[in-house]
């Protein structure tokens, strides 16, 4: 059975609306459980490809700042 992760996660969270997208993101990083990594690693991505050069300035600084 192959399972396209990228395309759950993104029909799982398709029409969800900021409060629901938040809920998302804190329920999978509060639970601490490794298979939610892929899902936070799929917004991620979108949120990457959804930003100009300066929100993926500010994205990269934070990221930066967060593993210091």
């Amino acid at each position: 059975m192959d399972i396209d992760i990228r395309k759950a996660v993104l029909a799982n969270v398709s029409g969800n609306n900021k409060d629901q997208l938040e809920s998302t993101i804190v329920d999978a990083i509060q639970s601490g459980e490794e298979k939610m990594l892929p899902g936070l690693g799929v917004l991620f991505e979108v949120i990457w490809k959804e930003s100009d050069h300066q929100k993926k300035e500010e994205l990269l600084s934070t990221l930066s700042s967060g593993l210091k």
